[in-house]
């Protein structure tokens, strides 16, 4: 490619890069053919794709041509670090002339005997996918057509990536939900439970769960969450924070005493998550149930011969919510008299855009009746779930049965 590129070469870019059939190609594959063309049609001697982690802020080298594999694969680069780091920290493409210790991150670029580098980010509708750059061991000069037409390529490996990536997220979430909701409920004397499960239209499986446990005295703890986000990110937070909710149960008798511990691992260890939860502990015997909400919407709660009623439990600060003076949760004990059921739920059950989340509360206390749980859940889904819900919706219904005659 001349110094400096014109019509002629753009168009010779553009047919270069779309003949590649990305779609019969796993991704690994198609990108290092892609780069093959790329170093062809640019005259240069490598080129890079690098793949952003938004969790962990770093770019990792993920495919390359012209550098081995075994020399390149599997490099990190941290956000605004050296070359890559800072393409991906403007979102703009940054041209390098002098490629050494003090301007680039990996050695193996200057140990190749790269002369210029070229980057540019990798966008999907403005969010970081990654870097593709491209270098030189011969001095030349990249000019902002260069820039442009490597702009083009970026596009299409950001149509590639994504559409693999988001085909791998969705079957990878959907394991990591299916294997961590309930598949079925304690077998427990006094009561008996339900649950339905539905993924977002649009961001399909998340952090929402539930779950039910029998604690070491008998007695049943029952949760319902929500991860803020969604996608299989969530959903890892999700399993995180539902496998030490179980662990701090074991250990304390108190909710709150629980979420507050949660709390404390959310903050130190998810230091950029929160989830909204709401943790019970069922003591069938005395037909009480002690809460905690950490941010959570209240419960329903219905009796034989009453309407159902949302539970009047003080909300505290969700999970990993950072608040000054922040004062100590707090539990909340109800009543549970024979026959009654009580409705967990998260949030895409009952939130519209635009609509005021009064009528869908409503809605929701009239459709829980002291009846089966499982007739309840499809009461409670008909009366509130969309065709396509845009989130994802968990609910959870238990029923308290304490007297044999009423069985």
């Amino acid at each position: 490619m001349p110094e400096t590129p014109g019509a002629t070469d753009r168009t010779r870019v553009l047919e270069a890069i779309t003949n590649v059939d990305l779609r019969h190609l796993d991704l690994e594959e198609s990108l290092r053919v892609l780069l093959e063309r790329v170093r062809d049609v640019f005259e240069v001697d490598t080129a890079t794709i690098l793949l952003y982690d938004s969790h962990t802020e770093r770019l990792t080298v993920h495919a390359a041509a012209g550098i081995a594999d075994e020399d390149i694969l599997g490099i990190t680069v941290d956000l605004g670090a050296g070359f890559a780091g800072r393409v991906a920290a403007t979102r703009e493409a940054v041209i390098l002339d002098q490629v050494d210790h003090t301007t680039v991150v990996s050695s193996i670029l200057w140990r190749k005997g790269l002369r210029e580098l070229l980057g540019v980010p990798i966008l999907a509708r403005g969010t970081l996918i990654g870097v593709l750059h491209i270098g030189s061991r011969t001095p030349r000069r990249f000019t902002d057509e260069h820039t442009q037409l490597l702009l083009l390529v970026a596009d299409r490996v950001a149509l590639a990536i994504q559409a693999e990536l988001t085909t791998a997220e969705r079957a990878a979430t959907t394991a990591l939900q299916r294997s961590l909701l309930p598949t079925r409920f304690p077998a427990v004397d006094g009561l008996r439970f339900a649950a339905r499960y539905v993924p977002g239209a649009t961001t399909g499986f998340g952090g929402d769960w539930y779950d039910v446990f029998t604690l070491r005295d008998g007695r049943i703890g029952i949760v319902i969450g929500d991860v803020a986000g969604h996608g299989l990110a969530a959903s890892i937070v999700m399993g995180r924070l539902r496998s030490a909710l179980r662990a701090y149960a074991i250990e304390n008798d108190s909710p709150s005493v629980v979420l507050s511990k949660l709390h404390g691992k959310v903050s130190h260890f998810e230091a950029r998550s929160m989830a909204t939860v709401l943790y019970g502990i069922i003591d069938v015997p005395r037909e009480k149930i002690v809460l905690s909400s950490a941010g959570h919407l209240p419960s329903v709660l219905v009796a034989p011969g009453h309407p159902g009623a949302l539970i009047p439990v003080p909300p505290d600060p969700p999970v990993g919510l950072h608040v000054p003076e922040r004062r100590p949760r707090r539990d909340t004990t109800i009543d549970l008299p024979d026959g009654a059921v009580l409705a967990f739920y998260t949030d895409g059950l009952i939130e519209r855009r635009d609509q005021p989340l009064d009528r869908y509360l409503d809605r929701l206390t009239t459709a829980v009746t002291p009846d089966d749980p499982a007739l309840v859940c499809t009461q409670v889904m008909d009366a509130l779930i969309e065709p396509t819900p845009q989130d994802d919706v968990a609910l959870l219904i238990a029923q308290v049965r304490t007297h044999p005659s009423h069985r």
